[in-house]
């Protein structure tokens, strides 16, 4: 089981940036596929964005796309999401998971405690 420490949440006004991270713990995260969701009170957890594990190739949800951008460095066992020109609608928790298909949200687990993202008007 990957174990997973993030870092990079916090409060931001509209128009803002944050860059959150996610370290791994195991020898395994640079075979992996990772990914960031969210999740929003009384929401289920969504796919924002998923990288391949040399990547080389990222995917966003349509709602922020052009805004955030999925980064990974193997090396440091870590996967970045930089987010900018942030939208209240952007509050939630986010979570990083390994998945084992990057183009399938649905093959991603293991989501540690996450990190709290608010994001005032």
């Amino acid at each position: 089981q990957m174990q997973l420490v993030y870092s990079g949440g916090g409060l931001v006004q509209a128009g803002g940036s944050l860059r959150l991270s996610c370290a791994a713990s195991g020898r395994t995260f640079s075979s992996h596929p990772m990914g960031w969701f969210r999740q929003a009170p009384g929401k289920e957890r969504e796919f924002v964005a998923t990288i391949t594990w040399s990547g080389t190739t990222t995917y966003y949800a349509d709602s922020v796309k052009g805004r955030f951008t999925i980064s990974r460095d193997n090396a440091k066992n870590t996967v970045y999401l930089q987010m900018n020109n942030l939208k209240p609608e952007d509050t939630a928790v986010y979570y990083c998971g390994a998945g084992v298909v990057a183009g399938d949200p649905s093959s991603f687990g293991s989501w540690g405690q996450g990190t709290q993202v608010t994001v005032s008007s």
